[in-house]
């Protein structure tokens, strides 16, 4: 129960911060009809005012947490208007992609690590194209993938492919740092004694080097999920899609209602949350059929 402790003062303090920002924020629509109308304001009716505007400049905490109830045990999760649909839409592209990363990444360590041409020539580039802008190429990508009809090749949506392309985009790094580290932490000891073992390469590299590899895996996994949800999301926005968070933050935004769009924040933010969780259970699994110790 004491871990959780310096999480609820950390979460306290950042709602305390958060009212106070609500009402510094939003006070000039107050005043500012407290002077059309001539009149003063008081202390109280500010507080009370700045906390119930219904398009305000910050919302308040409890704003937000009303509009994503509503949005979510107020609506079937079939409708259009629930946030439980469009949070499974940019779900199915933030899989797709972070299962087409891992296993880009994955494949890429390995190959960096087991030939040494590969890792003076593909790693740098690798490092490169982290460096570019996801936002200026994402459109490139939606583009080029329905100009070729990648989607029809694979047997899915065109809008679904390009999302996961770009989630895989910033996903598989991550991985691809994390495994080439994992893989290349064996110490030189234990590869000179499966050497006197008389081990093959592929013997050792299956042996020693993958396993040694799976906590920096798991590691590197959860921060590729997180970036992966942030590549769905972004491919969300220029793809003209009334489906899923990114586009339902895009509305929002356009129609001013800032709530709406700061409850679908949130809920990428708690989607976030579940599956860093969901990794985490599945490395545990791993870890004890490995016979590590909780």
């Amino acid at each position: 129960m004491s871990r959780f402790v310096p999480v609820v003062i950390v979460l306290t303090g950042i709602v305390v911060l958060w009212y106070g920002a609500a009402i510094a924020l939003n006070a000039k629509w107050t005043y500012d009809q407290a002077e059309r109308a001539g009149r003063s304001v008081g202390l109280a009716e500010l507080v009370a005012d700045t906390m119930a505007q219904e398009r305000p400049v910050l919302p308040a905490p409890h704003q937000i947490a009303a509009v994503l109830w509503d949005s979510t045990a107020g609506q079937k999760v079939t409708s259009k208007k629930s946030l439980v649909y469009h949070g499974w839409v940019t779900m199915q592209a933030t899989l797709t992609g972070f299962a087409l990363g891992t296993l880009i990444g994955v494949a890429m360590a390995m190959g960096i690590v087991r030939y040494r041409v590969l890792d003076m020539s593909l790693m740098p580039w690798a490092i490169i194209s982290q460096t570019v802008p996801i936002v200026a190429i994402a459109p490139m990508i939606v583009v080029l993938s329905n100009k070729i009809g990648l989607g029809e090749a694979v047997g899915m949506e065109n809008r679904l492919v390009s999302k996961a392309i770009i989630a895989a985009y910033l996903s598989y790094f991550p991985v691809l740092v994390g495994m080439i580290k994992g893989l290349r932490s064996p110490e030189q000891a234990q590869l000179d004694l499966l050497t006197t073992y008389n081990a093959t390469e592929a013997q050792a590299f299956r042996k020693l080097r993958l396993p040694a590899s799976v906590p920096y895996l798991f590691a590197s996994l959860k921060v590729a999920i997180a970036a992966a949800l942030v590549g769905a999301i972004v491919g969300e926005l220029p793809t003209g899609a009334i489906e899923g968070l990114g586009a339902r933050m895009l509305v929002a935004s356009q129609f001013g209602q800032p709530m709406m769009m700061w409850a679908a924040l949130f809920a990428a933010a708690v989607l976030a949350g579940i599956l860093i969780l969901v990794v985490g259970q599945v490395q545990q699994v791993v870890d004890r059929r490995m016979g590590a110790r909780p």
